[in-house]
Formats: C-alpha cells, sequence, structure tokens
C-alpha cells in the first residue's frame, strides 16, 4: 500500500484538462499532464484494504496497489515495470478505459475511488519520456507462425503476446494502417494517434510483421490464411451496426456513427479530404445514442462548428447515485458527463424515433414520442409510449450510434465454418478455440462489442491459449494478472 493514513488525508486529484473553450478548436489530447507530487498523493491514497477488489473489477487483473505504492514512494520505474507486466498497453487505458476497477475500489464504497486510469495514464507516459520503453525482440524462435486478423487491441495484445513466446506473428489488417479502431474510430482528442504509432513501432522492432490493405476473407481467403501458419487468431472486433428501421432512414444526411467518425479521423490524420455530407460544420445535429460512440460524435461536431447538437437516448436518465440493487462492487449503473458532453450539445432522455422527413431527398425533421420505463409483476422491463408527448427536432445531419450487433461473419462462416452462438458472434471455448480445426478468436468478434480493457485481456488469454497448442502443452505465456516470465515489457 501506499501511505497508512494517505486515503483519510487527501481527496482524490482532479484530472487535469485543456479548457473547454481551447480543447474544440483543434484535435489534441483534451488531458493535460498530472504533476508528479500530485501523483504520489494519489498514489498513497491506495488503501490497505486486505482484499483488493479493484483486481477483480480489472479484466487484466493488474497489479494495482502495486503500482500505486511505487509510484507514492517515487519508484516509478518499478510502477511501470509492475504495470506493464500485466497489461500491454497502459498508455492505451490509461487514456480510453472506462476504469472499471475504480468502480471495485473499496475507496467507493462511500466515496471517491483511486484514480487509477490517470495513474496507468501518467506512469506509462513518464516510462516513454524516461526512455525505459524499449523494443525487446524474443531470444530465441520457435519456427511457429501465426496469423492474427485484425490490429485492435485485442489482436495487437495477442500478437505481443505471442511474439515475446518467440512464434513468428504476422497481423492483417483491412485499413490502410495498423490500429484498428484505435486509429480511425477512436477522436485523436481522446488519445493522439502519435501514442499508437510510437507503440506499433516498438511492436515491428520486435519482429511482428504488419500487413495492411489486407482484405481478409476477399483477395485473401480465411482458409488460405489458416493453411499457410500454424495458427488463425480472428481479431476483427464487432463492426456490424445496429440499425435504425423507421420511415425514412434512406434520406441524405443519416450516416452511421462510424462512418462518420472515421472520415474525420482520416481528415485528421491527413489521409481523406473533407466532405460536406460528412461534415457537422454548421448543421443542427442528432445523434441517437448516449454510448462512448455517441459522445465521441458529440465531441467531434462540436469541433467541426455544428451549429448545435443534441445527443438523444432511448432509455430514461439513470440515478445520480447507486440504486438499491446496483450495490458495489458493481459497476455503478448512474448519471455520467463525458469529457464531451461537458464541452457542450444538449442531452435528452427516454425519447424514441417514429420516422424520418424530408424534402427533396435531403432530411429535415425527426419525429419522437416520449417513453417511460415500466415494470411488471415479474421484474421484465419495457419501454411504454407515453400519450400526447409527440415531439419534432429539426435536424441537419443525423448520427446513428445506437451500439453493434457483433462481427461481420459471413465470408468467415463461408471459408472457415466456424460457429456462431446465439448473438450472432463467433463462438469459443473456454480457452478462446472456436468450432474450426487451429482457429481461434479474440475480443469483441467472440465477446460482442465491449469494452478496450477485455479485448486486450481476451487477446492475452487467446495468445496463451494458442501458445500451449504450439508448444504441446507447455505455455511460457502468464495467467490473467501474472508477472512475464521472461521479463515486462
Amino acid at each position: 500500500m501506499g501511505k497508512i493514513t494517505g486515503f483519510m488525508e487527501w481527496t482524490r486529484v482532479a484530472t487535469p484538462k485543456r479548457p473547454k473553450a481551447e480543447r474544440v478548436q483543434d484535435a489534441r489530447e483534451f488531458l493535460l499532464p498530472l504533476a508528479p507530487e500530485a501523483a504520489q498523493r494519489e498514489g498513497g491514497r491506495c488503501m490497505d484494504c486486505g482484499v483488493p477488489f479493484c483486481h477483480q473489477g480489472c479484466p487484466l487483473g493488474n497489479l494495482i496497489p502495486d503500482f500505486n505504492a511505487a509510484v507514492y514512494r517515487g519508484r516509478w520505474r518499478e510502477a511501470y515495470e509492475t504495470l506493464s507486466s500485466t497489461n500491454n498497453f497502459p498508455e492505451f487505458t490509461g487514456r480510453l478505459c472506462p476504469a472499471p476497477c475504480e468502480a471495485a475500489c473499496v475507496l467507493a464504497i462511500d466515496g471517491d475511488a483511486v484514480a487509477i486510469e490517470l495513474m496507468e495514464k501518467e506512469i506509462s507516459d513518464r516510462a516513454f519520456a524516461e526512455g525505459w520503453v524499449q523494443a525487446r525482440p524474443p531470444s530465441r524462435r520457435t519456427g511457429r507462425r501465426v496469423a492474427v486478423v485484425g490490429s485492435g487491441p485485442a489482436g495487437l495484445a495477442a500478437a505481443a503476446q505471442l511474439n515475446a513466446a518467440g512464434h513468428t506473428v504476422h497481423v492483417y489488417e483491412r485499413a490502410d494502417r495498423v490500429g484498428g479502431l484505435l486509429r480511425y474510430g477512436i477522436p485523436d482528442f481522446k488519445m493522439e494517434r502519435a501514442v499508437l504509432d510510437r507503440r506499433v513501432a516498438l511492436m515491428e522492432a520486435e519482429g511482428i510483421v504488419f500487413h495492411t490493405g489486407a482484405d481478409v476473407g476477399g483477395a485473401i481467403s480465411f482458409g488460405a490464411l489458416r493453411d499457410e501458419h500454424d495458427a488463425l487468431l480472428l481479431a476483427m472486433g464487432a463492426r456490424a451496426a445496429r440499425e435504425l428501421d423507421v420511415p425514412g432512414r434512406d434520406l441524405a444526411g443519416v450516416l452511421r456513427a462510424m462512418d462518420y467518425l472515421e472520415h474525420h479521423n482520416r481528415v485528421v490524420a491527413g489521409v481523406a479530404s473533407p466532405e460536406e455530407r460528412l461534415s457537422a460544420a454548421g448543421k443542427r445535429v442528432l445523434i441517437l445514442g448516449g454510448g462512448d460512440t455517441g459522445s465521441d460524435c458529440l465531441g467531434t461536431a462540436l469541433r467541426q462548428g455544428a451549429a448545435s447538437v443534441t445527443q438523444v437516448e432511448l432509455l430514461p436518465a439513470p440515478p445520480q447515485g447507486r440504486a438499491a440493487n446496483n450495490p458495489w462492487p458493481q459497476w455503478p449503473m448512474i448519471f455520467r458527463t463525458s469529457s464531451s458532453q461537458e464541452e457542450g450539445g444538449e442531452r435528452v432522455f427516454g425519447m424514441m424515433t417514429k420516422r424520418l422527413s424530408g424534402s427533396d431527398g435531403k432530411l429535415a425533421a425527426l419525429e419522437s414520442v416520449r417513453v417511460e420505463l415500466v415494470r411488471d409483476a415479474g421484474g421484465a422491463a419495457r419501454l411504454v409510449e407515453v400519450a400526447g408527448s409527440e415531439e419534432r427536432f429539426e435536424v441537419d445531419l443525423l448520427l446513428l450510434a445506437m451500439g453493434f450487433t457483433g462481427p461481420e461473419t459471413s465470408r468467415l462462416s463461408e471459408q472457415l465454418g466456424v460457429t456462431l452462438d446465439a448473438r450472432g458472434n463467433v463462438q469459443v471455448d473456454g480457452h478462446f478455440a472456436t468450432s474450426a480445426e487451429r482457429v481461434w478468436c479474440a475480443g469483441d468478434a467472440c465477446r460482442g462489442a465491449s469494452l478496450i480493457v477485455w479485448a486486450i485481456s481476451d487477446g492475452r488469454e487467446a495468445a496463451r491459449a494458442i501458445d500451449a497448442h504450439l508448444s504441446g502443452g507447455k505455455p511460457r505465456l502468464p495467467t490473467r494478472g501474472a508477472h512475464l516470465p521472461f521479463g515486462g515489457r
């Protein structure tokens, strides 16, 4: 632990952010560095709780009290070695993870949890600044080859682990650059691409081979890829978006959120030119969906100069505090405000879209009705329309951010014959193996759309299972929450 009485003496550190009026003018990260002294105090707040529930809350099993205590004592390099021994990419999770570990922190029972996510960012950023993060190619190669389809967090984590075990890893990415949604799905104001680029460069220096513009399932068949390698890992994510099935869906001005975000991120990266249809500049923008993707759309629209932005959620607003049936250490289903929502725009809850209307093929309005969540005697919930609550929104650009239904599996099923589960995800066993021989799956493709930390965890666990298969049942890779036997990354 850090300081014995630290949690009583110090309050949770405020996350340092750039001023809102400044940050909406550019694409740079909104987070600012935390002063080392403030980070040490925050590490000292990590209490001697006896049972660190944060370990349970973190899918990676990060050794959170250990790295917090190291920071408090000024042993930053030790903190990084501890953190990176269980987490391949703390510089990503320190910026993008919603921090289920903080929800499980014992301090969160009746107060403010330790700022674990912010601590990860500070530790990893300092490690890079000090030059502690170096490429570490394996000392020997096993002669086995593994193909990984997809270079998002699950694919990258699996590739890093398998390469560290000595296998030769080839990663196939459909886009023109490595990173999956980390590259073109997440706005730069949440994580600048230089953070991703430096990690990819390290992985290349360690011997991982990346193939971009690789249309696996099209120009390259899944079967051929499996035949050329000793193992195949599917980590394509869950990109199939949930649709809006209402009259007027085909009007110009209605866009899927990821189409909108990806284009903007390509513009920022300098690999695409602005297009009026995909820009919110001067437009009345409506976003359907209140999750992370919807929030990213909000922040992007504000930066593009939208005339107005309204984010609409189907469900009623959650409570300000935990409900009686949502006790600690469960994830708290409470009202939250993201960094983008801090910056502007309106939020509407409990609203269902009924139809879209326009003229000359262009969107002009969204017609909706208020809904309430009603539970029957058995506790089952359903949405009920409120009579006389119809409302009309004038809108020029409608962004559909209603979540994802699963991976794109048509080619996958045809070429490999993998079994899908009831939700349309790739079905895997307890070791991430699919029904197809020598084929494994990790991340959103088998889990469904989820958190970055789950993707990294799945990638690591799938890599361990593949390594066990390739090494005759004697894996060299660690289990969840355990240190790498051949040194930290």
